[in-house]
Parts: structure tokens; C-alpha cells; sequence
């Protein structure tokens, strides 16, 4: 999903994949529009049809509408944005990275002491593959 890091969602395309996701099924503009009562209907189809040339909307037309639905879950959503963030700091400056993986380490640790046990083993495994790899 590279995709992600030439295309950030505005609060509007945001609150339009809240939604979609909500609703569980395909929408149209019109299915969607009592969620909106403060978004011109214009407007919100002007929305899904950009998050749909974005890559995030899936959409089939049906009679004389288009039915979106989202191309990935919140989850793997949110997870590749993430994932765009930190390659993007890891390829920009290193010097940055250390307050980077410092805050990573704090924020796993502060929710859940298994994950920080998790992220340890994969910082090993990951670890030993490169040495294998190296010999």
C-alpha cells in the first residue's frame, strides 16, 4: 500500500471510511447521507469518488449509482499508514530514528508489557535471520 504515503486523508475522507465501515456493506452516496447532515451531498460523493481514485473505495455501479466499499479494514488501514510513517523516518535521517524506536518502545511497554515481551523475541529473531544471512 505505498499508495498511502502520496495520498493522506482529510478529516472528511476520514470520517466517510468511519462510515463505510460502520455500515458493513456496500453504500451509496445516498445510504450514506443521514450520516451527514452537515455535508452537502455533492460533497460527499466529490469525497467517495476521490477515496476511490485513491485506491481506498472499491465501487460497482448499480442502476444509475455507485456502490463503495472500503478496500481494507481499519486495522490494515491504520497498520500500513504506520508502516509508511516509519519507513519514511528511517529513510530520512537516522539521527532521528533512536527518539523514534525510543517512543515505539515506551508506548508498547505503557499498553501491554506481552507485546513489549513480543517485540523483543522479533528484534531477536530478526536479529539472528541477518546473521545467518551474513555468514
Amino acid at each position: 500500500m505505498t499508495w498511502l504515503r502520496k495520498y493522506p486523508f482529510g478529516p472528511l475522507e476520514w470520517r466517510v471510511l468511519e462510515a463505510l465501515w460502520a455500515y458493513g456493506d456496500a453504500a451509496s452516496v445516498r445510504d450514506l447521507q443521514p450520516r451527514f447532515a452537515d455535508i452537502a451531498y455533492t460533497t460527499l460523493m466529490t469525497t467517495l469518488d476521490r477515496l476511490h481514485r485513491k485506491g481506498v473505495l472499491a465501487r460497482t455501479k448499480q442502476g444509475r449509482a455507485f456502490l463503495y466499499t472500503p478496500q481494507h479494514s481499519r486495522v490494515e488501514l491504520e497498520s500500513s499508514l504506520a508502516a509508511g510513517a516509519m519507513r519514511d523516518a528511517i529513510h530520512r535521517d537516522e539521527a532521528a530514528l533512536r527518539p523514534l524506536m525510543s517512543f515505539f518502545v515506551d508506548a508498547v511497554g505503557e499498553h501491554d508489557r506481552e507485546m513489549l515481551k513480543e517485540l523483543e523475541t522479533l528484534v531477536r529473531a530478526r536479529r539472528a535471520e541477518l546473521e545467518q544471512k551474513a555468514k
